[in-house]
């Protein structure tokens, strides 16, 4: 297996939306020194250069701190900047023809939102499932809910590690309990917090216990 359960265990995935004061390689710093232990960068308005400049950069970042790093979407930016694989949505490239492009070595995430679309996406070479939205999120307004009841049958269903994603908080990471879910990819409860570091330790704390009280 290419990536780990514990990988999952705190997934964060950037947003620029959230950029403030400091750039998003000052709070991807901070995010690692709390403890992250998966990292996804997601582009959507930035230029193919500025894209590729911005993924090379957080590439070294993530493996100073030996944590898995992905790109959404962009299979060219993940192949240019050696990033370690790619996440692909339901409406993107399907995840077999992805693997024939970055080879058996990279990491690719697909987004599930069914027990259906789970097993498709295991079958044709996921390494793991980014499952949601578990709860109402900003980020993806068209995101439709996917109850609880469906995450656990998707994570009893496959054998690939599953991550939770979408408006996931610190005060409802522990609605997720009895799921059997691998971890929380979260976006703003990271980089929406005024101390990201102190946040991402926080979440990490939280997303280890509603795991082991499983």
């Amino acid at each position: 297996m290419k990536v780990s359960a514990d990988a999952m265990t705190l997934y964060a995935v950037t947003d620029t939306a959230w950029t403030g004061p400091k750039t998003l390689m000052e709070q991807v710093k901070e995010a690692l020194d709390g403890g992250i232990t998966f990292l996804q960068l997601r582009e959507k308005n930035l230029s193919e250069e500025d894209f590729l400049q911005e993924a090379l950069e957080m590439k070294q970042l993530a493996d100073k701190y030996e944590v898995p790093f992905v790109i959404n979407d962009n299979i060219e930016v993940a192949l240019k900047s050696g990033a370690d694989g790619v996440h692909v949505g339901q409406d993107d490239m399907p995840v077999g023809e992805v693997r024939k492009f970055l080879g058996d070595d990279k990491i690719i995430g697909v987004s599930a939102h069914n027990v259906e679309e789970a097993v498709k996406a295991e079958k044709g070479g996921a390494d793991y499932l980014g499952v949601g939205a578990v709860c109402a999120t900003p980020t993806k307004t068209d995101a439709s809910v996917v109850s609880l009841e469906e995450m656990k049958k998707i994570c009893d269903t496959v054998s690939i590690p599953v991550v939770a994603i979408g408006g996931i908080k610190e005060n409802n990471i522990m609605n997720l309990k009895g799921t059997n879910v691998d971890g929380a990819a979260v976006v703003s409860a990271i980089f929406g917090a005024e101390n990201i570091k102190e946040a991402s330790q926080t979440l990490l704390e939280t997303v280890r216990r509603m795991k082991e009280e499983a």
